[in-house]
């Protein structure tokens, strides 16, 4: 998966391209609107080529051409790709403002860096057109997700679940081996408006285990990382 970074602030371009490579993103930074606008053509038409997913975040106040007139000019243009919009400026006038331009999501910084990930994944999830063929199926172990019908097996057994189960799995599926932590799992899942106090994470966590592998929690495939989340660590054997 690929980031376009759009934003003038070194430290904060850097500390986002640093954060994003180190979760395996692969990242291209401009640094003013200009740059930005030609960046964002050449990957989308790489994009479009390879089947690359890929996702633009932008800064709002940028030199020479601001975020959103950027940001309009690359949907007059055509580029579809999801537009993640950063900015300082919070107020519900400026939110509808930005959205009002293409983009399809807002976050004010300062933000956590949990979260930029949680949109991330929620945006590229809601660009089905944007995914590589090879990547409509997920398989970890005896564990396989059809993407385009959502049907679930393992060892060719189907396996009932409901849409949010669905998202939950798929979500651990795209990311096997990675600790999720509860906080990013429920603004993906559940938005980020939800309690972060709530135990509705945990809950279906459980009800996921008992469904794809039975396995008690110490034996499971989806393992306990004690004070941070949870991590699919293996397909189940059954």
């Amino acid at each position: 998966m690929n980031v376009l970074i759009i934003e003038d602030d070194p430290r904060v371009a850097d500390f986002l391209e640093r954060g994003l490579r180190a979760e395996g993103y692969g990242v291209t930074v401009a640094r003013d609107g200009p740059s930005g606008i030609k960046a964002a053509h050449d990957l989308w038409r790489d994009w479009r080529e390879t089947g690359q997913n890929g996702a633009i975040l932008l800064d709002l106040m940028l030199p020479f051409i601001n975020g959103a007139d950027v940001c309009q000019t690359l949907r007059a243009s055509g580029i579809s790709a999801p537009i993640l919009m950063l900015t300082a400026l919070g107020s519900v006038e400026d939110r509808i403002s930005g959205l009002r331009m293409g983009a399809d999501d807002y976050l004010v910084k300062p933000f956590s860096f949990e979260e930029l990930l949680a949109r991330i994944e929620a945006l590229m999830r809601r660009a089905p057109d944007l995914q590589p063929a090879g990547d409509r199926s997920l398989r970890v172990g005896a564990l396989e997700l059809d993407r385009a019908s959502m049907q679930v097996t393992v060892s060719g057994r189907e396996i009932a679940l409901t849409a949010k189960e669905l998202a939950l799995l798929e979500l651990f599926m795209s990311a096997p081996g990675r600790v999720l932590s509860r906080e990013r799992i429920l603004s993906n899942i559940w938005g980020a408006g939800e309690d972060p106090l709530t135990n509705v994470v945990d809950v279906y966590v459980r009800r996921l285990r008992a469904k794809i592998d039975g396995a008690p929690e110490d034996r499971s495939c989806i393992t306990t990382v004690r004070g941070i989340g949870y991590r699919l660590e293996r397909g189940p054997s059954v």
